[in-house]
């Protein structure tokens, strides 16, 4: 396939490619600068430029491709605040692929999360593929994917546990937890720290999505989990032995001072299963877990 790839030079789009050529796939990633060029190009693809907003350049890429993977999102905008910035840009990059992709029968691989199954107000079980909400942070952008199936477009869309770990990432959620504890001289984690996050090696979500872009039946929703929950009291311990630092509990009250950004995620409990994934596709993890990961000690090289 000539596969057509938004965020390709990302933590997850830079594992993704070579998965897919290395499966015989050719690959057109798009470039918002030079350097991101540059990255593409390293790794063995084709670069088209633009970015998200670039909407005319998004319908006629996914138009000439034979499927598309869509990574990027604008999380410079969810960092600042502009959650409803960040989605809606999400959205109106989906609808100019999808326009390009009408009524061929050709894949649209899209990108949720777990987080977003807790959200939805699941609590006390672990998340499955088959929770569906109508409507919500990122949940929109999900459905539409999900739609895409009515319109004769063979669309998935992959709900990503909010810790995606391995060497290749250097801007995500456990870089900001490490962060943190470099910052205040302690790891911590919330109250108890009972509360779990589940988790995948960057490796394993590669493989996920190009299963799910060569054979994903249309309208499926997946989950790139492999953890299926790690108690965030573990995380915390192992940072905290990996930096030789103090492990702590901190009150609810104190985690936006520690945890910045991350205040609320911190505390939230999103175990979720992935088995009617492995059972769809065949998918079957074989990278590290998280603590493994950590334990590795690439996260804490200066």
């Amino acid at each position: 396939m000539r596969v057509f790839i938004t965020g390709a030079s990302g933590h997850l789009g830079s594992a993704v490619l070579p998965e897919l050529l290395s499966a015989g796939h050719q690959a057109v990633g798009l470039a918002r600068s030079d350097a991101s060029a540059a990255a593409i190009e390293k790794l063995g693809a084709q670069v088209r430029r633009g970015d998200l907003s670039d909407l005319d350049v998004l319908r006629e890429e996914a138009a000439a491709s034979d499927g598309v993977i869509h990574l990027a999102f604008r999380h410079d905008l969810m960092l600042t605040g502009d959650m409803a910035g960040a989605a809606e840009a999400d959205l109106v990059a989906l609808k100019a692929l999808a326009d390009g992709l009408d009524g061929s029968g050709k894949p649209l691989v899209g990108t949720s999360g777990t987080a977003m199954i807790v959200m939805g107000g699941v609590v006390g079980r672990p998340g499955t593929e088959r929770d569906v909400f109508p409507g919500g942070y990122r949940v929109d952008a999900e459905n539409f994917v999900a739609d895409l199936a009515s319109r004769g477009v063979r669309s998935s869309i992959v709900r990503l546990a909010p810790t995606v770990h391995s060497s290749l990432d250097h801007h995500g959620f456990i870089t900001a937890i490490i962060a943190a504890a470099r910052q205040n001289g302690y790891a911590a984690y919330v109250g108890e720290g009972a509360n779990r996050w589940p988790a995948v090696h960057t490796l394993d979500a590669a493989d996920l999505y190009r299963l799910a872009l060569e054979k994903a039946p249309a309208g499926s929703r997946l989950h790139g989990v492999a953890d299926e929950g790690v108690p965030f009291a573990e995380i915390a311990a192992a940072v905290g032995r990996n930096l030789g630092i103090a492990v702590r509990s901190i009150s609810p009250e104190e985690a936006d001072d520690y945890f910045g950004f991350l205040g609320s995620l911190a505390q939230m409990d999103n175990p979720a299963s992935a088995l009617i994934t492995h059972e769809l596709l065949g998918w079957t993890p074989a990278h590290p877990g998280l603590i493994a990961d950590l334990d590795e000690g690439h996260y804490f090289q200066a």
